[in-house]
């Protein structure tokens, strides 16, 4: 009877060992025989629109000590310390340590050093695969793409946004250890490889997003800007083909040591800073009132230089006044009084709609981390001086990425589409996992209107006649110049943000330009003088890298030679750049002009916005 309790006993004993407990303790028992090195999966590469590499990995190894197995520490210290340029001191105390089985030196060796140690046979050393990523060019698109951690963890950009794509999973080898941690000799050895992330394909395009940089680097030299930002989109699908800020820095040397700084230059400012937008709003506004049919191109306006709303005098740009004008002229005029019209006829609920419509006060969608919402005054608060300031782009804070995906609804026909950067996603075999269609989210615009739109952009930015802002090209735009506030509320004086939007082919855009140059410490700020020449400069690169064939070869634009206007009158100085086909903006309400830029004896082109001041 006891011995058959004895065997029922042992028999329930080696259930509960062998099938209940079995798994477990296999898994110790490995854990207790063997010593492993994790293998790390190479992270998924970024391409560009056209297949350029953008964001590679290679190999590089971990180094490893087993001090159980090295037979002369000092030595093997020194070997290491020598080729890895660590300090002696350190990495003796390492291999010395026996209390723990391995002891990492170093992460991510390059390979040339690492066969050096290898060829060493050093005991003890152990070398282990890992990678290292290396993004081919620099400092291009640094913000949009990010970088990743030492441990190969997504810490900026694209490169954490979709970081568990990238990510691959990590492989291991084992190797059979005595009861001191020491490698068996002719023990069998497991090796279970990694698989590598995730790739993904961008929408960007390096050729324009190169095209861009290099524009933005002059606009910092020549302007002494703060800091400069531009976004180009394709409106009719979402598409984000170029998207950059400067400064920058080189993802391949990431500036460590200055976190904060790194933090301020990592921020894709399209995306999480707002700003108030000023005249390049005005398109939102006279689209609304278009559509609601309170205006017309024939619509006449009064510009006195002001308007007084609620008690409160409000002054356009132009201190002296548009006088009397219809609206395609008050739109090239970018006259404030006409904006703050159409803003009252619409009244605070249907501007409010429409900006809903628009998007404004919501992110658009877009996949980069840290994407704002901007700002819109509660809509109960608002009062009439209020809307009308909105009407020009005042009271209102918007993200550049929000902007713009408001204006391509305008000018693609009425559609608001989500703007997005990654069109497709491809596992290690080349297989798609997931591929992005454009997302229509509302119409927002009939398509008449939205043509209207597009002809007074083009009206706008060809002043002479058809096809002379980018010569003999149709390319629509609207410049703005707004002011900066600060952070502890009112405005900051002398400071501005410049800025240009510009469309091609205006009559029907493929491309829509966002060109935004923070603070510009040359002389002048408005948005015709700073930001407009420099978007000419990009579409100039655009249409070459295109091979965009000229719509009218007919266009020739001549140089002139500016005249020395200083000290004249500002009719004098007005009829004089009149006669010579130049365009002006004024700065100052004196009758005299002080300053003038261009300075006298410069060639620009006719058609170039002078700054006059007096």
């Amino acid at each position: 009877m006891v011995i058959s309790f004895l065997f029922c006993a042992l028999g329930v004993r080696l259930f509960v060992i062998q099938i209940i407990n079995g798994e477990s303790l296999q898994a110790k028992a490995t854990d207790q025989w063997t010593r492993d090195l994790a293998i790390v999966a190479p992270r998924g590469e970024i391409y560009d629109a056209t297949g350029a590499s953008l964001a590679v990995s290679y190999t590089t190894y971990n180094v490893f000590v087993r001090s159980r197995e090295v037979e002369d520490a000092a030595a093997t210290a020194k070997i290491l310390a020598d080729a890895l340029d660590l300090t002696f001191s350190k990495v003796y105390d390492k291999v010395r340590n026996k209390s723990v089985s391995e002891n990492l030196i170093k992460l991510q060796v390059e390979g040339e050093v690492a066969e050096k140690i290898y060829r060493c046979n050093i005991k003890g050393v152990y070398l282990a695969e890992n990678v290292a990523r290396y993004y081919p060019y620099g400092n291009l698109a640094s913000q949009v793409l990010g970088f990743t951690s030492i441990d190969n963890e997504g810490q900026s950009g694209v490169e954490a946004y979709f970081n568990k794509y990238l990510l691959g999973e990590d492989g291991c080898s084992f190797v059979q250890a005595d009861l001191q941690g020491k490698e068996i000799g002719g023990s069998l050895r497991y090796y279970v490889g990694a698989t590598s992330g995730d790739s993904l394909t961008l929408t960007l395009n390096s050729k324009i997003q190169l095209i861009v940089e290099q524009t933005l680097e002059k606009i910092m030299i020549e302007q002494k800007a703060k800091a400069v930002s531009a976004l180009m989109v394709k409106p009719k699908t979402g598409e984000i083909v170029a998207l950059s800020s400067k400064p920058s820095f080189d993802l391949n040397e990431v500036p460590r040591d200055d976190l904060t700084a790194l933090f301020e230059q990592s921020k894709v400012k399209p995306v999480t800073d707002v700003y108030e937008p000023g005249s390049t709003f005005k398109i939102l506004t006279v689209a609304a009132a278009l559509e609601e049919g309170l205006t017309n191109f024939e619509d006449r306006f009064y510009c006195p230089g002001f308007r007084i709303i609620d008690g409160v005098r409000i002054k356009c740009w132009r201190s002296i006044g548009h006088g009397s004008q219809n609206l395609i002229e008050a739109f090239q005029n970018s006259c404030n009084c006409c904006f703050m019209d159409l803003a009252l006829r619409l009244g605070v609920d249907k501007f409010y709609s429409y900006m809903e419509k628009f998007g404004l006060g919501k992110t658009t969608g877009v996949t980069i981390t840290g994407e704002s919402k901007g700002i819109l005054m509660a809509k109960k608060l608002v009062k009439n001086v209020d809307l009308a300031r909105m009407g020009f782009g005042h009271a209102v804070a918007v993200t550049p990425i929000q902007l713009l995906s408001a204006v391509s609804s305008i000018t693609n026909g009425g559609s608001l589409f989500t703007p997005y950067i990654v069109s497709q996603i491809c596992d290690c075999e080349g297989k798609v996992v997931s591929q992005t269609q454009p997302v229509k989210k509302a119409n927002v615009l009939s398509p008449s209107t939205s043509q209207m739109v597009n002809t007074l952009l083009e009206k706008a930015t060809n002043k002479l006649e058809p096809y002379t802002f980018v010569e003999g090209y149709n390319v629509g735009g609207k410049t703005g110049t707004a002011q900066k506030y600060k952070e502890t509320g009112g405005i900051d004086q002398g400071k501005y943000i410049s800025s240009f939007i510009g469309s091609y082919p205006a009559s029907d855009p493929e491309y829509l330009l966002l060109l935004l140059v923070d603070e510009p410490g040359a002389g002048a700020y408005y948005g015709s003088v700073v930001a407009a020449p420099y978007g000419k400069e990009i579409y100039s690169g655009l249409f070459e890298y295109l091979g965009a064939k000229k719509e009218s070869e007919e266009t020739e634009i001549e140089y002139v030679t500016m005249p020395d206007l200083v000290g004249k009158s500002m009719s004098e100085a007005v009829e004089i750049l009149k006669t010579l086909k130049l365009f002006y903006e004024l700065d100052g309400s004196g009758e005299y002009i002080k300053e003038q830029l261009p300075p006298q004896g410069t060639k620009v082109e006719e058609g170039t916005t002078i700054l006059l001041i007096t």
